[in-house]
């Protein structure tokens, strides 16, 4: 994947229309959350995107070429964080990426660190589950959904499976009787010591991280890491001790055997999808670091 767009200066057709392209393929998913929103309707699976991560839609929708590549008749550019008019148009400033070392540099450790780690697939998305441990069905996060098994079953399956959450954005929502159960302590200041790639919040993670990176990098590789998240963030909810039959995700069963070797199957072609994307990130830090 190359992260940069391929040409030092585009033109304001070009330009134009990979802005206009990008932001049809955010609407594909942003357009129905925003409906949503103005109904006040919740969707529990496809509305964390925008509620748990800062980037807003109308950031996400923005198109940016990333630090070095030039935009020709490009105004509307100047006054956006980040840019400066530069010789033939607007583009990001040298200054602006200077000032984001330690955020770089704070990426590209977790990043790698991760990326040096095989994936671990025997989670099987018990930290939902933890996340709702001893609390009664109207205390959950999701509480207009059931509980497939009901409070009690929850519970059970909680307490008879091995938890070893490595993820602290995860691990810190879990309910304090399910903390002592986790066989990892991971705290926020400790993230490159546990993360590890097969990680469904990791895997999402990068559309955070890329984001973190606008506008020094380009916007189609964001989309990327955000579709990603997307389509990770069904199989964790697929996985959840929640029943979302009604909203057309059928369960996965982890409690069962077939259950787990269906999570697991899944999990690891998203630590496959996540690969070149983490790497691809990995690489723009370097890059911008070195300017």
């Amino acid at each position: 994947m190359e992260a940069r767009g391929d040409a030092a200066v585009l033109d304001e057709p070009t330009w134009r229309a990979r802005a206009s392209a990008h932001a049809a393929r955010i609407d594909a998913f942003a357009a129905p959350h925003l409906a949503r929103r103005g109904a006040r309707v919740k969707h529990p699976v496809h509305d964390f995107l925008f509620t748990y991560y800062a980037q807003r839609p109308a950031q996400l929708r923005r198109w940016h070429p990333g630090c070095g590549v030039t935009l020709a008749d490009a105004e509307e550019y100047a006054g956006l964080k980040g840019y400066a008019r530069v010789t033939g148009g607007v583009g990001v400033s040298a200054s602006y990426v200077a000032s984001q070392a330690p955020v770089l540099t704070a990426v590209h450790r977790l990043l790698s660190a991760t990326a040096t780690r095989p994936a671990h697939l025997g989670c099987f998305g018990l930290h939902e589950w933890a996340m709702v441990y001893r609390l009664s069905e109207d205390q959950t996060r999701h509480a207009d959904w059931p509980l497939r098994l009901g409070a009690a079953g929850t519970d059970e399956v909680v307490e008879s499976h091995r938890i070893a959450c490595s993820h602290f954005d995860a691990y810190r929502f879990f309910t304090e009787p399910a903390r002592s159960l986790n066989l990892l302590s991971p705290t926020s200041d400790d993230r490159p010591d546990f993360e590890q790639p097969g990680c469904l919040h990791a895997g999402m993670d990068l559309y955070k991280h890329a984001f973190r990176l606008t506008p020094m990098i380009c916007s189609d590789l964001v989309a990327e890491c955000f579709e990603l998240a997307r389509d990770i963030r069904e199989l964790d909810m697929r996985a959840a001790p929640y029943d979302l039959a009604d909203l057309g995700f059928a369960p996965i069963r982890i409690e069962t055997p077939e259950g787990k070797r269906e999570y697991a199957d899944a999990q690891r072609v998203f630590a496959e999808r996540g690969a070149p994307l983490r790497a691809c990130l990995i690489d723009e830090c370097k890059r911008l670091l070195a300017l």
